[in-house]
């Protein structure tokens, strides 16, 4: 068999896509490039990979197989590049980093020194929600992944520093503001994260805990659209103050004072128990337990 690198790199892709044109698009190939190679590969082979019913590619049982170990091999050859590179004094690969969304406001301030000191390291942060970035730690898809609440699973951490969430209001609530107690707050509309959310879970923790039933609700599906809407007057809500700081220097939003606020939990970086880290992602750990401290103090004090 003489199969090549490339050549298992655009099956993979196919497998993935479960279509041709969306592997050439992420590979920023032809769809007859991808077509000709799909074709040299299954020439190495008398059993079909794919098959095409009523004109929509499927991937067989045997091609699934094969899928799966050339992710290996793959994987293998990229190590050896790495591992290559790292003799010859120089740092490369690539790091897939999932972050829930609040952490965009968090995770680039880590790693932009990093990427500074090792520009042919590729990283690669997809800001999401919090139950896909769970998956991502579940099924091995990531490398690393930025929360504030831990998931059940089995993870190494390096706890970044505090998330602080304060309960805040636009401007009109402002003449309010002095009215505010946690008797009262049940008669005022609350803005919510999406059910997962880690935002959402320490606001309901509290609203709980305090036997708060807010008369009005609504419910968004980023911190973003969350901030929108109580710049807008729609509500009040207990966000992350590290998405609020050009809005607080503005006036745009106000903190309030109420009882056992605000909520305070940490922003870890995590990976899982069992997984072997490439060297550049030995190397980003190592950067960040050297560096954190000094971050925290140019950015977030």
């Amino acid at each position: 068999m003489h199969y090549t690198l490339h050549q298992l790199k655009v099956f993979t892709k196919v497998v993935e896509y479960q279509s041709i044109t969306k592997a050439a698009e992420s590979l920023f190939l032809t769809q007859p490039a991808v077509s000709i190679q799909l074709k040299k590969l299954q020439e190495q082979f008398d059993i079909p990979l794919t098959e095409v019913i009523g004109r929509k590619l499927f991937v067989t049982d045997f091609g699934k197989q094969i899928s799966a170990l050339a992710e290996q091999l793959l994987e293998g050859a990229e190590l050896i590049n790495d591992t290559t590179n790292q003799y010859k004094g120089l740092l490369t690969g690539k790091l897939q980093i999932a972050s829930v969304s609040t952490g965009k406001y968090v995770i680039p301030y880590f790693l932009t020194e990093f990427v500074n000191q090792h520009p042919n390291v590729d990283i690669n942060v997809d800001v999401t929600n919090k139950q896909l970035v769970v998956e991502s730690l579940a099924n091995n898809s990531t490398d690393f992944a930025l929360v504030s609440v831990l998931p059940e699973l089995k993870l190494n951490k390096i706890e970044l520093m505090e998330n602080v969430l304060h309960l805040v209001c636009g401007r009109q609530y402002y003449d309010k503001i002095n009215q505010f107690r946690v008797k009262n707050m049940n008669k005022y509309p609350w803005i919510f994260r999406e059910k997962g959310s880690a935002t959402r879970m320490a606001m309901e923790i509290y609203l709980e805990k305090h036997q708060i039933t807010p008369v009005r609700k609504m419910e968004l599906t980023s911190n973003e659209a969350v901030k929108q809407a109580v710049m807008a007057g729609l509500g009040v809500s207990i966000m992350p103050l590290i998405g609020l700081r050009h809005e607080l220097e503005l006036d745009y939003l106000r903190t309030v004072n109420l009882k056992q606020l605000p909520v305070k939990t940490s922003w870890n970086l995590v990976w899982s128990s069992g997984k072997s880290l490439s060297p550049a992602g030995e190397a980003l750990i190592a950067h960040i337990e050297e560096h954190k401290e000094q971050v925290i103090k140019e950015n977030f004090e």
